[in-house]
């Protein structure tokens, strides 16, 4: 493993493939939800990942506003990429911020991988949503940016509980109330409440994988149609919670390893796959 340090975010380089595959994590996790993901395809390409700037229990509290985390990732990209285009691995609040990221530097980006995250802010989304999953929305992103403007253990203890409630796997000990500035930039409207994220259009190849056994979607049925239907994409849902790659680790890698070396061939058919 090689690892290196940039804008003080510690990043770790496994593999010596010929290409790059940049992993971002999403809420409440760290660089450590992708193990099983690096243990399968550092054998065949170039690993990086990070713990989001700010998620790092270890160092000083802070909160990034989107431009912020715009420009700590490209520092980060142009430190590891050798010069080439990388495919881009994101969950959570890393496909928001991944996402973004490739709307502002497309000729950095060969291919996406989202987990779990589509168009989640669109409106169509949230029209699919009954009243009582919008609820449960509004509730739980309200609670953390609550805990995020009261700070300090308490803050922490509240973060922690939810994590339990809604079932993230990210051990209690790397959790803390430190990864919860996202909601309250998006909820409290704080440092623009990310009201410049642009939609998300891909021209490159996209993979989408996402759980089905979830209160709520992170996206809308249009948008999965429209993204299956794209030269070079593929959607396929699996019988998991938020986090597939965790749940069926296997599976999920099964999947991103077949899409990566035939994305074409699988992009024929534009259907979407039940796993």
């Amino acid at each position: 493993m090689q690892q290196m340090v940039v804008d003080g975010v510690d990043i770790y380089i496994e593999g010596e493939g010929a290409e790059t595959i940049v992993m971002i994590h999403g809420w409440p996790d760290t660089y450590r939800v992708w193990d099983a993901q690096v243990a399968e395809l550092r054998h065949r390409y170039r690993c990086v990942r990070f713990t989001l700037p700010g998620f790092d229990i270890t160092k000083p509290r802070r909160s990034y506003s989107l431009d912020a985390m715009m420009r700590v990732l490209l520092h980060i990209v142009n430190s590891v990429n050798k010069k080439e285009k990388v495919i881009l691995m994101l969950h959570d609040w890393g496909c928001v911020f991944g996402y973004e990221f490739y709307m502002r530097n497309k000729a950095l980006v060969s291919a996406i991988i989202g987990v779990d995250i589509g168009d989640a802010q669109s409106k169509a989304t949230v029209r699919s949503r009954s009243v009582g999953q919008k609820m449960m929305v509004s509730g739980y992103q309200s609670t953390l940016a609550l805990a995020w403007a009261i700070g300090g253990p308490v803050g922490t203890v509240m973060t922690r509980t939810m994590a339990r409630v809604l079932g993230a796997p990210s051990p209690r000990e790397h959790i803390s109330v430190g990864m919860d500035y996202p909601y309250y930039i998006l909820t409290a409207g704080a440092a623009g409440s990310y009201s410049s994220l642009v939609p998300f259009v891909p021209k490159v190849p996209m993979l989408f994988i996402y759980g089905t056994r979830k209160p709520f979607m992170f996206h809308s049925p249009q948008w999965t149609e429209t993204m299956a239907a794209r030269e070079g994409c593929k959607v396929v849902a699996m019988e998991t919670d938020h986090w597939p790659m965790i749940r069926q680790p296997e599976r999920f890698n099964d999947v991103v390893i077949g899409w990566l070396e035939k994305p074409a061939v699988d992009a024929e058919s534009g259907e979407q796959d039940a796993a």
